[in-house]
């Protein structure tokens, strides 16, 4: 799990050019929008990218995508169940 969490932290930061931080900065628990990470809706769309791209994952729901969006755990977890 740890090695997904990292990879995941990592391709988040080069897709959506996020310079100034590192995999370290990003706490795994912390909300991805809003007060957390501070991403928005286009930052989900290019996770979702990397989700399909990397793991073979596709949500035929966007209210399943919402829970699994909330941080890098929950993220990482998902993949673990679900990708490939």
């Amino acid at each position: 799990m740890e090695e997904i969490i990292l990879k995941l932290k990592q391709q988040i930061i080069e897709q959506l050019n996020l310079e100034d931080i590192t995999p370290e900065d990003i706490d795994t628990n912390a909300p991805l929008f809003g007060e957390g990470l501070g991403l928005d809706s286009i930052d989900a769309l290019e996770i979702t990218l990397i989700l399909e791209k990397e793991y073979g994952i596709r949500f035929a729901n966007p209210a399943d995508a919402k829970l699994v969006f909330y941080s890098i755990a929950t993220l990482a977890e998902y993949i673990e169940k679900n990708g490939k």
